[in-house]
Formats: structure tokens, sequence, C-alpha cells
């Protein structure tokens, strides 16, 4: 029940102190320079003037920064001078010089104020305080946060503007004209323990809302996305921030401390949050010392002394004449907000088991003694040496699996070289019009599948034996066993292909015997020389001899069509950066090519392997490429 009417307490005294802030800067009405004078003078003038020296004058001065309105809005910062005279001789008519200096400015500005005593001020029973003048000073050179000296013959003041982050945190919202920041007000919920900061509804703005909280008036204001503060965390030096975020000097911000009360229950949070850090070391000198880190959200008033503990857990000795109090020059903030000071106990005695212990106003904490290096040397003893065990036991594996380890790897190395083996041979034939770009991916298509364990033949790097063989022969060379050893020739279609294939048929159905003597082949006499006659047939034309073995790989492929095999043996491979199909060509793939896999490269480069890996296996042989 104390604790909740504590909390009532503290919510009211909160809002007491957000509304009570809004007066603490004065606002006048303000038409013109307005200068008033009290019952006892009359005919008061105020006039421009220079600088006069006067050593003495009867007068008392006092400056006030006031917030100067016009019909209690469109507020600027003012001076309001106040002037108590003590008129000497019976003097009536009389004047004071008053000056006023801004650094900005870098000169003096000067008022005359001239005015005239009545008698009746100057009798026994008049006293001096119904004698007085007052100026309102509104001047451009006079702004937020811009210090003032005013001086009146021997009399001086200087007077510090507040700043408009100051004067916006106090001021009513649309009162002063720099003052676009939004209201806030910090409420605390009970039930789920923490304080709310709630803006208000009626401050709309288009720009971002942005808020920060901060430890102390000069702490660090870190930026804060949520709107709660867990309620044991609140501490009387926390302060919030609040602007709008317009990407400039203009972002002026709204600033409150509202738990500036030191409450009991504020202060026990502060309290519970200390903690204190200790070594021991060795001064240049040679003695022993005890340095120690006090750590606190807020900066605190309390006392450290070391001790030496005892037997029980909680008693610990004070070591006399070393009690420090702390002081207020020394805190520094550290990088979690919170506020840090170090210290020292020199010339302590060595061998003591030493502790510090740390007194507040009401709370007394402690003690709080060195980390035991002896057993973080015990903790990390132990690791190496549990690494040490575990590296012996690896190792004393690895020799008993050794023999294990070698003998499948050899059995894995023949099973991989056997399956590499198996995989067959390849032919590939390039088209009849072979170019550099062309014979260039031929090339890399022929390396790639040697590296995947093939045996490649291609025609480009068998020039020589085509020169000594002849492109027949080569040819027939390389398939006269298509069936005992899973030889797969592979055609390379370009448009030149397409037109020599298109051809080819035209002149099989025109020269139907001759095309049958091209598909028998090439028939030897004895004495190992080539018939002469029409053998030429379909050849005639040709100009290389790429050419030459390419037109008889067609026959081959017809021949391979009327056994119904010719897609077992043949394939057909497209690079997709050259055109296949003529511009020319009104129909489809040519006869002879139909039924065949094709494969477009790069894009289908795995169904080309796993077509050439596996084989033609049925009716579905060649799935990873197209049927055209």
């Amino acid at each position: 029940m104390k604790a909740m009417f504590l909390w009532w307490s503290l919510a009211i005294l909160l809002l007491i102190q957000i509304v009570a802030s809004a007066l603490e800067l004065e606002m006048l009405d303000y038409k013109s320079e307005h200068f008033t004078c009290s019952k006892g003078i009359s005919n008061c003038t105020v006039k421009a003037g220079a600088v006069v020296l006067i050593p003495e004058c009867p007068v008392d001065l006092e400056v006030q920064p006031v917030l100067c309105c016009r019909q209690g809005t469109a507020c600027r910062p003012c001076l309001h001078i106040h002037l108590d005279i003590q008129p000497r001789n019976h003097q009536t008519a009389s004047y004071v010089n008053v000056c006023y200096n801004v650094p900005e400015l870098g000169m003096d500005i000067c008022k005359i104020l001239e005015f005239t005593v009545i008698p009746a001020a100057l009798d026994g029973q008049a006293t001096s305080k119904q004698a007085w003048l007052s100026l309102l000073l509104k001047d451009n050179a006079v702004s937020f946060n811009s210090q003032v000296t005013v001086y009146v013959c021997s009399h001086h003041s200087i007077v510090v503007l507040p700043s408009v982050d100051e004067v916006c945190s106090s001021a009513a919202q649309g009162v002063v004209e720099e003052c676009d920041i939004p209201s806030f007000s910090a409420l605390i919920d009970q039930e789920s323990h923490e304080v709310r900061l709630q803006v208000n509804k009626a401050d709309d703005s288009p720009y971002p809302l942005e808020m920060c909280l901060q430890h102390e008036d000069n702490g660090v204001c870190r930026t804060c996305k949520e709107s709660t503060v867990p309620l044991h965390s609140v501490t009387p030096c926390m302060c919030f921030q609040v602007w709008w975020n317009k990407g400039d000097e203009r972002s002026h911000r709204s600033i409150s401390c509202p738990f500036r009360n030191h409450t009991e229950l504020l202060q026990r949070n502060v309290w519970e949050n200390v903690s204190v850090s200790v070594v021991q070391g060795q001064m240049n000198s040679g003695g022993a010392m005890l340095s120690w880190n006090l750590t606190a959200p807020c900066r605190v008033e309390a006392e450290v002394w070391p001790c030496q503990k005892g037997a029980g857990l909680d008693r610990c000795t004070e070591l006399v004449a070393f009690r420090q109090r702390l002081s207020d020059d020394i805190w520094r903030e550290n990088s979690r907000g919170h506020w840090l000071m170090p210290g020292v106990f020199e010339d302590v005695v060595l061998g003591l088991d030493l502790c510090v212990m740390v007194k507040g106003k009401n709370s007394e904490l402690g003690p709080f003694c060195p980390i035991d290096s002896s057993w973080w040397h015990w903790r990390w003893s132990l690791l190496v040496l549990l690494s040490l065990m575990l590296a012996v036991l690896a190792a004393i594996c690895l020799y008993f699996l050794h023999g294990k380890l070698k003998r499948w790897a050899w059995e894995w190395y023949q099973k991989e070289c056997g399956r590499l083996a198996n995989r067959g041979h390849i032919v590939l034939l390039s088209p009849p019009d072979v170019d550099g770009s062309v014979s260039e991916l031929m090339c890399e298509l022929g390396s790639s599948l040697c590296a995947q364990g093939f045996s490649v033949s291609v025609d480009l790097w068998s020039r020589a034996e085509l020169c000594s063989l002849g492109p027949l022969p080569w040819l027939h060379s390389q398939l006269q066993h298509l069936d005992s050893q899973g030889i797969r020739a592979i055609l390379v279609l370009t448009q030149a292909a397409w037109e020599r294939a298109e051809d080819w048929v035209r002149q099989w159905d025109q020269q139907g015997q001759q095309g049958k003597d091209i598909v028998q082949g090439v028939e030897k006499e004895e004495g190992g020389e080539e018939v002469e006659g029409e053998d030429n047939g379909l050849l005639q034309g040709l100009s290389s001899p790429y050419a030459d073995v390419f037109s008889a790989a067609l026959s081959c492929i017809k021949a391979e069509h009327k056994l119904g095999c010719a897609r077992e043996h043949f394939l057909l491979v497209h690079f997709e950066a050259h055109s296949a199909k003529p511009p020319s060509s009104e129909r489809g793939l040519p006869e002879l090519f139909q039924g065949l896999p094709m494969f477009h490269l790069p894009s289908q480069s795995q169904g080309l392997l796993a077509e050439l890996a596996m084989g033609p296996t049925g009716p579905e042989a060649g799935i990873g490429g197209h049927r055209v």
C-alpha cells in the first residue's frame, strides 16, 4: 500500500513538474520599446544615447530575461531592466544612462532614461521601493543563447539567455516561433511496471518523431526506439529529448528530466544498479595497491574503503585511514550510458584478502572482491589439458584406421577408374563450313568430354590421319565397331550442315544407285587401292576434308536409319551462339536428322552428358535432348 502511494505521488509530481515548467520564463505583452516608472516618478522618456562614463549614480540594477509576445503569441527574447532609484540632494529632474553589450555586435548600445522625481517621494515616509524605473528592451541582437552585459554607472549585470531547446522545453506549444517541438508526458503504468512516454496527439507534424535518453544533464543522449522504460531502470538523473526530425538545425528538441525529485524508490533503483570491479596491482615504487572502478546509472554521493575479508562470508573489517569520498569532477560516462568513477588505494598490506565497501546516504554495498586469479589459471590449464587429450585420442584413432582408410581409398579409386573407362568412345564431327569460332567451341566440347572420362576423337584433332588415310577411310576406321564398343558419333549442326543435309537428300533421291554405293562405303581392290569410277557421286563440290567426312557421315546415318538404330549411334549438338536453321529454309529439320537426339549447348550440357553416360536404353533414350 505504501509503495502504491509512493507511485501515485510520483505520477502527480511528474505532471505538476511538466506543467509548471511552462511558466519558468515570464511572458510580457510587447508593442514597442516599453518604459515605465513608479508612482514617485513622472515625465519618463527614453531615447538613444551614447556611452558616458558616470562613476556613481544612486541606482540598484536588476536584469531578467523574459519573452516579449504579441497577444500571447510570436514571442521573442527580451531583457527586462529594473532600476531602483535613490534620489539625493532633493534632485527632481534627472536621467540614467543604460548601456548593454552583445559580443556578436562588438559594440555598446545605450539608452538615456529621463525622469522627474515627485517631491512626495522624498519625504521620510516614502521608501526607496516607491521610486523605480522599468525598461523592456527588445533588440534583434538579443537572441536565444546569447550573453548580454548591462551596465549603469558602476553597476553591471551579465545575463545569459537560455537556449532555444531550453526555452522550447519550458514554453507552451505555439508561443515561441522557434518552438515547433512535440510536447510529451511521462506516465507510470503500474500493471506493466514501466514508464510510458506519451506525445501529445495535438502536436501533429509531417516530420518523423525522434527520441533519445540520457543520464545526467551532460550525458550523451542515445537514440531509443521504444517509448517505454522498465520501472526498475528509472533513475532521478534520467532525461528525455523529443523532436521532429527535419534534417537540419531547425530540429529543436523538447528536453525534460521528470524524475529529478530524489524519491526513496528511485534512489533504490540507482543503488541496485551499482557495480564495483576490484583489481590488485603493484605501484611503480614497488608497493601494493588496490584499484577499483565504481559504475552507476547516476553520479552518486558515497564513500569507499578497503576492508579485510574474514572467515564469515559477510564479514569485512575496514582498514583505517583509507576511506575516500567520491568526487563530482572525476566521473566519466561509459559506452552503456552509465557513469564510471575510478579510484585506487595505495600502499595496502600484501597477503591480505582485501575487498572494497561502498556506502551511500541510506545504502551500504559490498564487499566487492578481486576475481581469484588462481581459479582462472586452473580453468585455462584444464582447458589446455583436455585439448591435448582429444588430440592424442584422434591421432590414435587415425593410426588404427589408417589401413582401412587406405584400402577403402584404393577400392574407390579402382571403381572410379573402371567406371570412367567404361564410358565408351565419342567421335566428334565438324560441320562442312567449320570456322574459327565453331572450331573453338568444338575443341572446348571435346576437352570437356575427355575430362568426364570419355575417349574422344575429333576430326579437327586428326588432320594428319585424315591426310594420310583420306576422309572416308578415317571415318570408317572410327565407326567400324559401333555396336560392340558403344561408340557414339556427334554431329555439329550449323546452317551449312542443315543445307548440306537437305542437298544430300535431294541428290539421294535423284541418284538412287549412286547413293547405294556411298552407303556401302568405298570398296578397296585387293592391292589396297580405291575403286575408281562413279564413287565421287554425292561428294562432288566439297571444299575441305572435314566436309568430306561430314558427307560420309550422312551416308552412315542413312544406312543406320534403314537398320532402325540411327538414334542409338548418332547425336546432334547445336551451339546456341550460332544459328542452325538457314533463313531460306521453310521446312523443319532435314529428313535425315529427324529422330536423332539433339542438344542445345551450353544450356543442355548436363542432358548431353547424361545421354552419353547412360546410353540409349530403349524407345525413350536421349530424353535429355530434343527429338526433332
